[in-house]
């Protein structure tokens, strides 16, 4: 796989010091930090809204700080935890007297490091709260939850986060809304090709080229089964069984929708698969309430998408209607 790069070991800071750069009126980087980035500007007295993950995602996670989603974003190396180092400083730097609220995708390494965070915190006298996103309905059965994985479920609950904290919902409340709005989301993806890692120029897993896999998570985890291509209909059906199993969606619900792009799959194909997606709820009578298309959680150049399904009542239909501005993610009510 061809890839435009300097050094392999120093593409992530690289690529953080350009979108600094690109993005000036989003965004700063940190001195005390070269991994921290935060809003260029903070509404004053707000429960801050701190995120992080691994680097690989883009437009996540960085792309997701600004007006109506995330204070500040923790940048970590490709596939994995941002350090405790960055994460503390933007803690510091987005903190108003009103606490911080972290949260992000639910793997061991975030799990350790924004808990070792939550400590340093507390000890400079900071509050913070945390919800662990676990949306991928693949990784683990129902009735082992907790020890899902997060996926593109990431961009709704960081717009729920963003939303309640511009609304002046204390730390509490902030934390109460948004793992309700976990509870109520699901997602579940297929990959069609592998992705390469630029330090080894080699696929992180292999895949046949009349193969698909289901379930795969974002970083190559296995998924639940693998098979020979299908159509991107029979996709779209396979990923809404799993998710509305578990929903349990009755005619005249709300629902907001996201198909997520996983980096090399083509828009006229996301298309195609939200076509069969809203016809499946159309026919359930389910409303889409919104509906977003792209690439928002990627996986480098993996080929493939994900379908995320939120279940709304009005207090999650009102977060995810709120405005909000970022690089990756812009909305008018």
């Amino acid at each position: 796989m061809k890839k435009l790069l300097n050094d392999p070991a120093r593409v992530v800071d690289e690529m953080v010091e350009g979108y600094v750069g690109a993005y000036p009126q989003y965004i700063r980087r940190l001195d005390s930090s070269p991994r921290a980035l935060v809003r260029q500007k903070l509404p004053p007295g707000k429960v801050g809204v701190v995120i992080g993950g691994g680097s690989g995602h883009e437009p996540g996670f960085m792309g997701y700080v600004g007006q109506g989603f995330a204070d500040g974003v923790a940048v970590g190396n490709i596939f994995a935890s941002p350090s405790p180092e960055p994460i503390v400083a933007v803690t510091e730097a987005v903190h108003q007297g009103a606490g911080v609220l972290y949260i992000y995708g639910n793997y061991a390494g975030d799990g350790m490091n924004f808990d070792m965070s939550a400590e340093l915190a507390a000890m400079s006298g900071i509050r913070t709260a945390t919800v662990r996103i676990t949306d991928d309905v693949a990784s683990a059965p129902a009735d082992q939850a907790e020890k899902r994985r997060g996926i593109a479920g990431f961009v709704l609950l960081f717009k729920v986060a963003g939303a309640a904290s511009d609304l002046g919902y204390n730390l509490e409340e902030l934390a109460q809304v948004c793992a309700k709005a976990n509870d109520r989301t699901r997602t579940m993806g297929v990959a069609l090709s592998p992705c390469t890692l630029p330090q080894t120029g080699k696929p992180a897993f292999e895949l046949a080229g009349d193969e698909m896999e289901i379930g795969l998570g974002i970083h190559g985890e296995p998924g639940m089964e693998r098979g020979k291509l299908a159509t991107a209909d029979e996709v779209a059906e396979r990923l809404l069984t799993g998710i509305l199993g578990e929903l349990e969606l009755s005619r005249g619900d709300r629902v907001a929708v996201l198909v997520n792009g996983l980096g090399s799959t083509t828009m006229m194909e996301l298309f195609v698969v939200f076509r069969k997606a809203a016809a499946t709820l159309t026919e359930l009578g389910v409303s889409i309430h919104r509906s977003y298309v792209g690439e928002f959680v990627t996986s480098m150049e993996m080929g493939g998408c994900s379908i995320t399904v939120m279940k709304l009542d009005d207090e999650l239909a009102r977060m995810i209607d709120h405005p909000a501005d970022c690089p990756a993610f812009t909305q008018i009510q």
